[in-house]
């Protein structure tokens, strides 16, 4: 089976419900694996996937994880929640060895594609991807997703591609087990379609962004300017904007 769209443009269409236990074709590494199993679990039960789990040096160590519900979206409240929920986990099993900050946030509209539905829903989309290995001599591509097919072993992505030198190919097909990144590119045609799924979500029932506005602290909850945090870690749940 393979969905088809024209290169370049993105048909509005009704999107189901995410499967919150659909597996990533991108996962990751070290520490920040150990974080995304110990949570994933609790996660699901909550009712949100994991997008992403990064630990970055920023403001000395800030753990990221990058969440979204069975919508595709974020709320404020949602990432209070999450922040409540998986703080005593993390507490309690202490993967990071330092002192860091936990940052809960959502996908953003130029959001990292990590699952076939991912590719599936951004039909027409421009992204720009890197792949584990070279096809046609070249391990970066930049383009629109004009097909996902699912109609053998291995989900293929056929792109139109942007990037084509003389003598190269002008569409490719790419194997997604053999991914290695993706997101999607901020175009003014991505921009509308976000603006239209965030009207018609405000029909059903207003909600505030989840982008760039921080969740409620431990500190905050229990209104103590300096509180004294088990083993040095100082956590705070901002929903801030994706790191690039």
């Amino acid at each position: 089976m393979a969905n088809s769209a024209p290169a370049g443009k993105a048909e509005p269409v009704d999107q189901p419900l995410l499967d919150l236990n659909e597996p990533r074709l991108v996962a990751e590494t070290g520490v920040a694996a150990r974080v995304s199993v110990m949570l994933e679990p609790s996660l699901v039960n909550l009712g949100f996937r994991i997008v992403r789990i990064k630990i970055t040096a920023t403001a000395g160590c800030t753990v990221q994880i990058m969440l979204e519900n069975a919508t595709g979206g974020m709320s404020i409240e949602e990432c209070e929640a999450v922040n409540d929920a998986v703080s005593p986990i993390l507490d309690l099993d202490d993967p990071v060895a330092q002192a860091y900050r936990l940052e809960i946030s959502s996908p953003g509209i130029d959001r990292p594609l990590v699952r076939v539905s991912d590719f599936e829903r951004a039909l027409g989309h421009e992204i720009r991807l890197e792949m584990r290995s070279a096809v046609g001599g070249r391990r970066r591509f930049k383009g629109f997703i004009t097909a996902v097919r699912r109609d053998d072993i291995r989900p293929v992505l056929v792109l139109e591609r942007l990037d084509a030198k003389a003598g190269e190919m002008a569409q490719v097909d790419l194997d997604l087990t053999d991914l290695s990144e993706a997101r999607l590119v901020l175009t003014d045609t991505l921009i509308r379609a976000s603006l239209r799924a965030a009207k018609s979500a405000i029909k059903d029932e207003p909600a505030k962004s989840a982008d760039k506005v921080p969740a409620k602290t431990k500190a905050a909850r229990l209104q103590d300017p300096t509180p004294k945090i088990k083993a040095g870690k100082a956590k705070t749940a901002p929903a801030g904007p994706n790191d690039q």
